[in-house]
């Protein structure tokens, strides 16, 4: 009899979005009495600290992710899970991989959490070899998702798989502790003096969260009024951003605190939240900032984010790469914000319990 074991897949649990709504997963199942595991190839990131300790870690003695398929073979055919989840394109490709050298009856689910064709563009080494061999792997798993309708169609475009073979399944977002959690104190002095309004972003220092386009936009607001911008996070491109900050003589506007596992009780606050990516599967933090209240302002990064914000109707969402076009759209946000009930009630639809649902039943694990 085969263990009634959930298991998922994922690199670490550094911060970023898929290993944020791992983390939440595997905190919701296993509140619900089911036995889950969480294999990793590195135990390491930030949210392990929020993990329920009844979910089983289990680290892989390899150091790379194709290079752990033998080690997560070996995983299954000892712990026989009931099904395998796994959340990052080069982890998909090593869990269908490895079940099939395992032969196992383990189900395997493949969830893409960012739109396919950029990411493909932008890989290189091992990583790449996983992207190009997508079109071929996938239709092995027993259940395709993404994570939106966008990420869900550019899948489908780019690689052939037919899109009604490739499901849907929302990020848990809004967590029941969410409002406990903005509520707590914030240390952060623009915040918690009265001054010019504060102007909020969350993400990885990556060239796909453009954030060098944020301050070129909000260099130009600031040349029309008072204002700051606090952007929360790490990432390789710190320098970079720095340096522009220090061009555009922002040094006092504008602060880099570094990654915050609390970044709620900054949304709270904030006059406007901004989103300047150049492409997103789900925008977490979006739905985060909604939630909290926050007024919000996208670029049009596709995937999830005009499914999140009702083509506009709950935030304004203007052209990629154009620095003119958002700093307008900052400056009518702060000139005149909207009431927060019907963008909380909008992120309240991305909840942590019907997350949970749909990934049981994607895993079926309720038909047996």
């Amino acid at each position: 009899m085969r263990d009634r074991v959930l298991a998922f897949f994922i690199q670490d649990l550094r911060e970023g979005g898929a290993e944020r709504s791992v983390a939440r997963l595997l905190n919701g199942i296993v509140g619900r009495g089911i036995a889950t595991d969480l294999v990793v190839v590195e135990r390491t990131g930030d949210f392990f600290s929020e993990l329920d300790p009844r979910v089983n870690v289990v680290e892989l003695p390899q150091r790379r992710t194709l290079t752990s398929i033998l080690g997560l073979k070996a995983y299954i055919e000892k712990r026989r899970p009931f099904a395998l989840i796994a959340s990052q394109t080069h982890t998909n490709v090593a869990a269908i991989l490895a079940r099939k050298l395992a032969r196992s009856n383990t189900r395997v689910v493949v969830v893409e959490h960012n739109q396919y064709s950029m990411n493909r563009r932008l890989k290189r080494g091992m990583v790449a070899m996983a992207y190009r061999m997508v079109p071929w792997v996938y239709p092995f798993a027993e259940r395709i998702a993404a994570v939106s309708v966008g990420v869900r169609d550019d899948l489908a475009r780019e690689t052939g798989i037919p899109v009604e073979r490739i499901a849907i399944l929302h990020n848990p977002v809004v967590t029941p502790d969410l409002e406990e959690r903005a509520r707590a104190p914030v240390e952060h002095t623009w915040l918690l003096q009265p001054g010019p309004p504060v102007l909020l972003a969350v993400g990885r220092f990556t060239k796909q969260k453009n954030f060098p386009l944020l301050i070129e936009a909000f260099a130009r607001l600031r040349k029309e009024r008072p204002a700051r911008l606090i952007i929360l996070g790490e990432g390789e491109l710190r320098s970079d951003l720095e340096e522009r900050i220090r061009r555009h003589r922002l040094d006092d506007d504008v602060d880099l605190p570094g990654f915050d596992p609390n970044p709620f009780r900054f949304m709270k606050h904030a006059s406007v939240y901004v989103l300047s990516s150049d492409w997103e599967g789900l925008p977490t933090a979006l739905i985060e900032a909604m939630a909290c209240g926050a007024p919000v302002v996208s670029t049009d990064s596709g995937g999830g984010t005009r499914e999140i914000l009702l083509d506009g109707q709950l935030g304004a969402i203007v052209p990629r790469d154009d620095a003119d076009a958002l700093a307008s759209a900052l400056a009518a946000a702060l000139d005149a914000p909207t009431p927060p009930d019907a963008r909380i009630a909008r992120a309240r639809e991305f909840g942590i319990e019907s997350a949970v649902d749909r990934y049981l039943e994607a895993a079926g694990w309720d038909s047996q």
